[in-house]
């Protein structure tokens, strides 16, 4: 299910649209643009609502549909968001997605190139202006043992490199939330310590935000540095996770707890006979193999 919105003039009424209608842009992605962490009374918002919001002057305004589902995979994105992106004709789409890919226990890199490829390919062939970033690393963000985190490390360090290499191919549009300092600023992190806070996503659609202005393209006024509302209290935190939290790590545990015992298992073994570095150039030889054989 997705949701279509004209962005509206600041005063809250419809603008008058001038020939040719209002920047359409589509949000193609997994639960971080689906705005987890950025609750609002009838759902989520998120940074690519508040980017849609700048996106363009009053005039000619914007229209957003996000297409964005929770757990998304990037083959998710080809037989499913892709084709309602597509009908949008979108002058401008985001594409942030791999983290799912690394929390799953068929994690294959070449199956994620190409799936990535295709999608960005697709859009920017379509015309398309399309905004991609590379994302944290999860053990890292949920402070996993070492025998968790090092390979979902590897594993993320693999997409990235995937996402950082077609953003070039694709010309697209790229932020390094990577690099955001979500460990040293807690407060950029949601109760459940995988996704952005309100502010994290401000500061996400403050990003993109810049280098559009950077690379001169016509917008709106920046997105506030950090929301309006007051950021939810304990009480309401625990009863996020409580209620809506715990069904999220509930429905991924299904396929996630195995994979991560057997990663912590291979992990461990790997360590006993020293060959940890071997596994990291291995997965860096399948990286490069996947980018250097794509059409």
């Amino acid at each position: 299910m997705h949701t279509t919105t004209a962005v509206d003039g600041e005063d809250g009424t419809a603008q008058q649209q001038p020939v040719g209608g209002p920047v359409r842009f589509v949000a193609l992605g997994d639960s971080l643009t689906e705005g987890v962490g950025d609750p609002i009374p009838d759902g989520f918002r998120g940074w690519a609502a508040l980017l849609a919001r700048s996106l363009a002057p009053p005039h000619p305004g914007v229209e957003f549909t996000n297409l964005a589902r929770s757990g998304a995979l990037t083959t998710d994105l080809t037989t499913e968001q892709l084709p309602a992106a597509l009908a949008l004709r979108p002058q401008v789409a985001a594409v942030v997605v791999g983290g799912n890919d690394t929390l799953r226990s068929g994690f294959d890199v070449g199956h994620t190139t190409r799936s990535l490829d295709a999608v960005l390919g697709r859009l920017t062939a379509g015309g398309a202006l399309v905004l991609t970033a590379c994302l944290p690393d999860p053990g890292t963000l949920l402070r996993l043992p070492r025998p968790l985190a090092r390979p979902l490390a590897r594993r993320m360090r693999a997409v990235n490199t995937v996402v950082h290499a077609l953003s070039a191919r694709h010309q697209a549009v790229h932020l390094h939330i990577a690099d955001l300092p979500w460990t040293a600023e807690r407060r950029l992190l949601s109760v459940d310590r995988l996704h952005p806070s309100a502010e994290g996503h401000h500061l996400i659609a403050r990003g993109f935000h810049d280098l559009l202005a950077t690379a001169g393209r016509p917008l709106g006024p920046a997105p506030a540095p950090e929301p309006a509302e007051p950021p939810p209290g304990t009480l309401a935190d625990l009863w996020w996770m409580a209620t809506r939290g715990t069904r999220w790590v509930a429905d991924r545990s299904t396929d996630l707890l195995p994979g991560l015992i057997a990663l912590a298992a291979m992990e461990g073994y790997a360590r006993l006979r020293g060959s940890t570095d071997r596994q990291d150039q291995q997965m860096t030889h399948a990286t490069t193999t996947a980018l250097t054989t794509l059409p």
